[in-house]
């Protein structure tokens, strides 16, 4: 006899955490961090206490859920962009982060960090470290494998994965912090990645220098 859980089951535990996790944003950016106790969220959320206790036994382990959620690429893993195209790698990566920045919750997630921040360090390096950091790792990843396959040259793969990154979440993500009606259309945003990317071959980016001599000829 089989003692994993059925299908209908599954559904069920999946369904009580996404209303778990939806609850204590719409919550937490209410009431504040401190202010939204455990036991308010899961009666926002439908579930028993010990429902969400036996999920998330402090609300420390509940952000680092919620976090860790809205930075997970939609559609799942996405496959690793081919280093030897730097702008078709560099444009696949940019859609993807504003894609993940424009995602319904993002912002609410960074207020919420800003304004508990000072009470509530933990949740700044749970932001950094659950969320940022991995996609970080994973485009400084990329840039090193591009300068391996003579792409791209630059000394810094930190710097330069933090200059692209920062190009695009200055146009998509910042000014929504402060503007309420900053939305700027898909073309806009994908023409904020494209500018990106060539800033970066710009000042990166290697040159075929076998076309150019075919060029000159």
């Amino acid at each position: 006899m089989t003692t994993e859980p059925s299908r209908y089951h599954r559904r069920v535990a999946e369904e009580k955490r996404t209303a778990i996790i939806e609850a204590a944003t719409g919550l937490f950016l209410e009431k504040g961090y401190g202010g939204a106790s455990l036991a308010r969220i899961a009666e926002s959320a439908g579930v028993s206490k010990a429902t969400l206790f036996k999920r998330f036994p402090t609300k420390a382990a509940l952000f680092d859920a919620i976090v860790t959620e809205y930075w997970r690429p939609g559609g799942g893993e996405r496959p690793e962009p081919d280093p030897g195209d730097l702008r078709a790698g560099l444009t696949g990566i940019g859609n993807g982060y504003a894609d993940l920045l424009t995602r319904p919750g993002m912002v609410s997630l960074y207020r919420i960090v800003i304004a508990e921040a000072p009470r509530f360090p933990e949740l700044g390096r749970a932001q950094f470290d659950l969320g940022k950091m991995p996609y970080f790792t994973s485009v400084r990843r990329y840039l090193e494998a591009a300068r391996d396959t003579g792409t791209a040259r630059f000394e810094d793969a930190d710097t330069a994965a933090t200059q692209f990154l920062g190009m695009i979440a200055d146009y998509v993500l910042w000014p929504r912090m402060l503007l309420v009606d900053w939305s700027p259309s898909s073309g806009a945003v994908q023409r904020a990645v494209a500018e990106a990317v060539a800033t970066m071959e710009a000042r990166y980016g290697v040159r075929d220098a076998g076309r150019e001599d075919a060029a000159r000829r």
